[in-house]
């Protein structure tokens, strides 16, 4: 069955379609700072930036438009969001839980003449939906800043209204 068709099942959970994307998911990432990775405030989750770390903690770093093209910023934006749903699978205890992914921030450390922010970050937006179907649709802005932690291409935070 293809995640497309897993979306339209309803009984189908986040996890059948991390199954079917081939994702599993990662320990939640830590903090690099002084902060934690989320704070749950009545029934919103309020995740902190997560940037596009590998399991084994490698960060990919550099400007996007400059040194990073388009295509490999949107799978680091991708493999943000699932640092992303990591942290929602270690708050919430189950994904399930999730009632919508109300809006997500996405930065890019671009280089000054960039100007595809979105593009970017649909690898983020399109793994929510593909995740968690009408549920992943959100709210999103997306832009460019001149640095980020570490150097690293993107950094995306998000909100989570649960049950």
């Amino acid at each position: 069955m293809t995640i497309s068709e897993l979306a339209e099942r309803s009984e189908a959970t986040p996890y059948d379609r991390l199954e079917a994307l081939g994702i599993v998911l990662p320990n939640a990432p830590s903090p690099i700072a002084n902060f934690v990775t989320h704070v749950i405030e009545g029934k919103l989750l309020f995740l902190s930036g997560q940037g596009p770390t590998e399991a084994g903690g490698k960060l990919h770093t550099g400007k996007v438009g400059t040194d990073v093209a388009i295509a490999d910023a949107y799978a680091h934006a991708r493999l943000t969001g699932i640092n992303l749903i990591a942290v929602m699978h270690a708050a919430l205890g189950d994904l399930g839980r999730v009632r919508r992914v109300v809006k997500i921030l996405g930065m890019v450390n671009a280089g000054p003449d960039f100007g595809d922010h979105p593009a970017v970050i649909n690898g983020c937006s399109d793994l929510m939906n593909e995740v968690f179907g009408a549920r992943g649709v959100h709210a999103r802005s997306a832009v460019g800043f001149a640095s980020l932690p570490n150097q690293i291409t993107v950094e995306i935070e998000a909100i989570v209204a649960f049950d």
